[in-house]
């Protein structure tokens, strides 16, 4: 088991060096100001697109706009908001949190462009079904010689959107909270049965039956994260200029954790695309099934999802870790454990309770999400008469996350995302200037 660890560890340390955060940085950046800053211009059009004032019947797709960014959101909104968080500042220290906020700023411009190719270049699977994606986009608008990029995603997306780090934090919160951390070594794959009943009893519904379980329980899971991380930092309200002055002074300083201020970056820039997916390339599939003929709006709803999920569940995690020193705490503690100890900290066991509910909701609806994205990748490789096996496949591995250690399941996973990320950029810095085309006809005929 070391050994797998030692292994996935240069993985993930080989993907996600210098090369990939410049494309992924340096990329959002170039989208923010080749477009002229349009997407941040027109937040208050996006809301009301996903709210469904300018819904069209009858137009292409499976879901609404509003249903599509709360299954993308239901992908995104994961378990890298409350362990993915802890993960970068053991890592990074509290500089790691400013750059996952950049990552989330220059993510808006990013996710408009790449979600609004999502629905410009949507393909025909082998049953003739409509599909969005990168590997579709690539496909359908790109030269043949850029096919091997579609493969390259599909490939990674069937690794990187498994179950396998929702499964084993949700394991993990379930042992501290009904066995006090002291699981038996039954408890583990016990537990990953039960959420693989779960899991299966919705996937097996189909992309629409996510849809409306995302719908249903997101807003709820987000109202009860607020106030839980509310209340702590108003317990704490003395030390939050403090603890923000430390995210971005030591965001720049060379005594940062993680090898000084380039791997603060580094480790800040990879937790941030991990748990927004800013052109990581997921996101595109679940937008590009919106119910809509107009790419521009697709992408101004797209958008809104990395101030969502980093700006502000993101930053909430982090407060909270900060503000009760936990992350400094001597021990081997990360990921959702050292979350949940935050909590208890400020507020006794009972903080377990409402974190567990979060917990449950954020990592179930991640592996339904993630079980759509995962289906397309597997359509798109072998066919979409065959994709329905895929569901046996996910669940089984439910059973598998929640039996392995965290460090190799979130290694195995953010390696994959990396992987994705790089068709995902190519494919969309290449075909930037066909969306900017496309929103310069779009606001000429809805001038808001």
């Amino acid at each position: 088991m070391p050994a797998l660890e030692e292994i996935s560890q240069r993985f993930v340390d080989a993907v996600w060096g210098t090369p990939l955060v410049a494309l992924l940085l340096g990329g959002g950046i170039f989208f923010l100001f080749y477009s002229r800053a349009l997407p941040y211009r027109h937040f208050g059009h996006a809301i009301g697109i996903m709210l469904g004032r300018h819904d069209t019947p009858g137009e292409a797709g499976e879901l609404s706009h509003g249903q599509a960014l709360a299954a993308a959101l239901s992908g995104t909104m994961g378990l890298g908001n409350i362990a993915g968080v802890s993960l970068a500042i053991v890592a990074g220290g509290p500089g790691a949190v400013f750059w996952m906020w950049i990552s989330a700023l220059v993510g808006v411009a990013t996710k408009f462009f790449t979600c609004s190719l999502g629905v410009m270049y949507r393909g025909e699977d082998s049953m003739g079904k409509l599909q969005g994606g990168p590997m579709y986009i690539i496909r359908e608008a790109l030269p043949k010689q850029f096919y091997p990029l579609a493969i390259l995603f599909a490939v990674a997306g069937l690794v990187g959107t498994l179950p396998l780090f929702q499964a084993n934090q949700l394991t993990a919160l379930v042992g501290d909270t009904v066995f006090s951390g002291n699981m038996p070594g039954w408890g583990g794959p016990t537990i990953g049965i039960c959420i693989a009943c779960l899991v299966a009893g919705v996937i097996f519904g189909g992309l629409p039956r996510v849809a409306k379980v995302a719908v249903a329980v997101l807003p709820s899971m987000v109202v009860v994260y607020m106030l839980m991380t509310f209340y702590v930092i108003i317990s704490n309200a003395g030390q939050v200029p403090a603890v923000f002055a430390s995210i971005v002074t030591e965001a720049f300083t060379p005594q940062a954790a993680g090898g000084g201020f380039i791997g603060t970056l580094l480790i800040g820039i990879s937790r941030g695309a991990f748990s927004n997916e800013a052109g990581v390339g997921t996101e595109v599939m679940a937008h590009g099934a919106a119910r809509t003929n107009e790419p521009i709006r697709e992408g101004l709803v797209a958008m809104l999802g990395p101030v969502i999920d980093t700006l502000l569940v993101c930053t909430c995690t982090a407060l909270v870790i900060l503000l009760t020193g936990q992350w400094q705490v001597p021990g081997e503690l990360s990921g959702i454990t050292l979350t949940a100890n935050a909590f208890v900290g400020e507020m006794g066991h009972f903080g377990l309770i409402p974190l567990a509910f979060v917990t449950l909701i954020l990592s179930t609806t991640t592996m339904f999400t993630g079980w759509y994205y995962g289906a397309k990748c597997f359509g798109f490789l072998f066919g979409a008469e065959l994709q329905h096996h895929f569901r046996w496949v996910f669940v089984g591995t439910v059973i598998v996350g929640a039996s392995v250690s965290i460090d190799m399941v979130f290694n195995i996973i953010s390696g994959a995302y990396g992987l994705m990320a790089i068709p995902t950029m190519v494919s969309t810095l290449v075909l930037a200037p066909r969306v900017m085309a496309a929103a310069r006809e779009y606001f000429a005929r809805h001038p808001y």
